[in-house]
């Protein structure tokens, strides 16, 4: 079996796939952003599902995908075809987060009990991080980001993404 690292998996195209025409990922005006996911995090890219957005804590790489689908709550209420590019934007996330993140654990879930909206948390953990080993969830108030701070992280997300 051939040796292959990350960067030789990651493609920036692949999150574009023959599927993600039939998406029906935007649906007009109806999808709203939850208002605490959006003071929460701020935004990086548009992939044909997913809105991709950093979490507004300094301590952690911590992206997160939130599909653009009305009402969706749980995974099971994407069509199999949106399922499969939720699936496929995940692995796009995690490559990404594990060739250019700082931490030696990948972290993804997608709990929704504090917000509904489906949404999936892709956090690069260390041991040095102020909730190793516990979950990130609620374990400290969030070191947000400056202006100036904020700015060269969506600049070097985007660059990536």
């Amino acid at each position: 079996m051939q040796n292959t690292t990350s960067k030789n998996r990651y493609n920036k195209l692949a999150v574009q796939s023959n599927v993600a025409n039939a998406l029906n990922a935007v649906d007009g005006d109806k999808f709203k952003l939850d208002l605490r996911l959006e003071g929460d995090s701020f935004l990086l890219a548009s992939w044909p599902l997913c809105d991709v957005r950093r979490f507004d804590d300094q301590r952690y790489d911590w992206l997160m995908l939130i599909p653009r689908v009305d009402n969706s709550i749980e995974f099971t209420d994407l069509s199999e075809a949106q399922q499969r590019q939720l699936a496929l934007e995940v692995q796009q996330v995690s490559l990404l987060l594990k060739e250019f993140g700082s931490g030696e654990k990948l972290n993804v879930g997608a709990l929704g009990n504090v917000v509904s909206q489906l949404h999936v948390h892709l956090v690069m953990r260390h041991s040095q991080d102020p909730a190793w080993p516990g979950p990130v969830w609620g374990h400290s108030a969030a070191k947000r980001f400056d202006d100036a701070t904020k700015a060269t992280e969506v600049k070097r997300w985007q660059a990536l993404l």
